[in-house]
């Protein structure tokens, strides 16, 4: 644990109960966070710590297994938040010799951490200032030598924007505003180098958990991921109405085939001229495009949804142009893309005096972007609160059509069109996602209707959250799910050939039991209520028509009615809460 202020570290040792009972990545972050944190503290203050987690696997030839979580409280939503990213820097983050790094209090001056085997310190980063998180990168490990790893933040994390990233490799810690918390520390800069090796307790084993994992990750499993990449959803979820347009006025949009074409490398405009993979992954799923004024950028369903058909914007070069600012800036292009959506209808309602901005403007869109990051306008620096805070600024009716969950802005998967997914969106710990809560695989699976919620969407909620809680602790990709037949026994089989503990499939499955009442205990104690597990008005008082002619709605009530199936199938009181105290049980105390 390394107190920035005073530029002092220790390291603390973890019992084998915390570890094998929270595993490692978000689980474990989440212990991390209620044992370390003050309760109430601002997230952006000096007693609110940052966490970088590692997990068993990194380190190992386990394939997607170089992943790690960044956890912290939340600038955007108050309550926790934690983001996985895959990189280099996990595996050399690892090798310091640590399963965590935790950061609090505030540097004196814009720093860099350093973590090796040596310890920690910190160095001045005044010369780094306003780089974006790449250039940090390059010139950091210019000046540091040879075995560095970096994640850094852009302008937006050192402005204090409530949705700035944290960013390593190329890749982000994207979503609750991580690099905001980064920016409060002072901290521009944290750089990890290894010192040791991974030992593994059976290496036979792991070797041929490897092999067996690798071969199965060229299956049919990911062949989407590694031949369309994940900007295919765009097409597939415009096709069943399910893809949020202009705010989320309606669910299908008529620029689709522009910015997607018929294919991946079928861009109009574009032309894909990569596809890379992830450190220690063998899927590949990130395709490069290059627009036709040479700009090259990472183009995935999120940020082009986002900064496309939730804007209203149709011309790729745009969006392109956008996610490339986005990633030079640091700002998540989930949240950028829903608060810039909503200030276009704010605009259009005249709420705000912006009469330029509207959906549909390529030039707007880019324009209200560089205000965002400069904080140089008024409209920049309301937008640069997310969403929610915006709304409560501008007032009128414009919270109605805010589109967030516990402030955090919501992904591109419509609610009315897809029930299992609007209640893992709802009782979600970190608000609007995706990631947690993969209940919109029961929604597409067709043995569900996806129209009409009720138990049978709770029971399929409620599996895909505690299968993501496992993943995100291993830390395994979520693009590798579907590899597994009996994913708890699996995970379980190599979680014991790396660490040496005798874990069961059924163990693994009370572990994530265990994490996801962690994240909502967590929660309740920084102050969550009821009314939090809830989505936006206009999702519940705004039904959609189908071109099938069949009416789209979710009702408050169905909504309220699976929220209280959720509750009580998860054991607690119609409230959400615990029906007792639960901090010993689960380990906290």
């Amino acid at each position: 644990m390394s107190d920035v202020t005073s530029g002092t570290s220790q390291s603390r040792p973890l019992p084998d109960s915390v570890l094998r009972g929270y595993v490692g990545g978000s689980g474990l972050g989440t212990w991390l966070l209620y044992r370390l944190g003050t309760p109430g503290a601002d997230p952006l203050g000096p007693a609110a710590p940052l966490a970088f987690v590692f997990s068993p696997l990194v380190g190992t030839p386990l394939t997607t297994s170089a992943k790690f979580a960044v956890v912290a409280k939340s600038p955007l939503t108050g309550m926790l938040t934690d983001a996985l990213a895959s990189s280099q820097f996990a595996i050399a983050g690892k090798l310091t010799g640590h399963d965590a790094i935790v950061i609090d209090g505030r540097a004196p001056e814009l720093s860099v951490l350093l973590v090796d085997g040596g310890g920690t310190r910190l160095i001045g980063a005044a010369h780094l200032a306003g780089l974006t998180a790449a250039e940090t990168d390059r010139q950091l490990r210019g000046e540091l030598g040879r075995g560095w790893r970096v994640a850094a933040i852009g302008p937006a994390g050192e402005r204090g924007i409530r949705y700035a990233t944290i960013s390593h490799d190329g890749r982000h810690a994207g979503r609750g505003g991580l690099g905001a918390v980064m920016g409060a520390k002072n901290l521009k800069a944290i750089a990890v180098r290894a010192a040791t090796k991974v030992a593994t307790a059976d290496p036979a084993a792991v070797l041929a958990a490897a092999h067996d994992l690798r071969e199965r990750s060229f299956g049919p499993a990911t062949a989407k991921y590694r031949e369309l990449g994940t900007l295919a959803n765009l097409l597939a979820f415009n096709a069943i109405s399910a893809l949020p347009t202009r705010n989320f006025q309606a669910a299908t949009f008529d620029g689709t085939a522009e910015l997607a074409g018929d294919g991946p490398a079928d861009v109009q405009g574009m032309r894909r001229v990569a596809r890379n993979s992830c450190a220690s992954c063998t899927i590949g799923c990130e395709h490069i495009y290059r627009s036709r004024g040479g700009q090259q950028a990472r183009l995935e369903y999120e940020n082009v949804f986002a900064l496309g058909p939730m804007c209203g914007v149709r011309d790729p070069d745009a969006v392109l142009a956008a996610s490339a600012r986005c990633d030079e800036l640091g700002l998540d292009t989930i949240s950028a893309g829903g608060t810039i959506a909503w200030a276009m209808e704010c605009a259009e309602r005249g709420l705000i005096d912006a009469p330029w901005l509207r959906f549909g403007d390529p030039a707007a869109l880019l324009r209200v972007l560089d205000e965002i990051g400069g904080l140089g306008t008024p409209l920049g620096a309301l937008l640069a609160e997310g969403s929610r805070r915006a709304s409560q600024i501008v007032g009128a009716d414009s919270a109605s059509f805010a589109s967030h969950v516990k402030g955090l802005e919501m992904p591109g998967y419509e609610p009315r069109t897809l029930h299992s997914m609007a209640l893992g969106l709802a009782v979600n710990a970190r608000g609007a996602d995706h990631n947690r809560s993969g209940a919109y695989e029961a929604d597409l699976s067709g043995d569900l209707d996806r129209l009409d919620g009720g138990d049978a969407h709770v029971t399929a909620a409620i599996e895909t959250e505690d299968r993501a809680a496992v993943m995100d602790s291993l830390i395994l990709c979520k693009f590798l799910r579907g590899v597994f037949t009996d994913p708890f026994a699996e995970w379980a089989g190599l979680l014991s050939a790396v660490t040496g503990w005798d874990v069961t499939g059924e163990e693994l499955h009370a572990t994530a039991r265990r994490i996801v009442m962690a994240k909502r205990v967590y929660n309740i104690r920084e102050g969550w209520q009821p009314a939090d597990d809830w989505l936006p008005d206009r999702l519940l008082n705004e039904s959609l028509t189908l071109p099938s002619g069949r009416v789209a709605g979710l009702t408050a009530d169905r909504l309220r009615a699976m929220i209280g199936s959720y509750y009580k199938m998860r054991g607690l009181d119609p409230e959400g809460r615990p029906r007792m105290p639960v901090a010993d049980d689960l380990g906290l105390a």
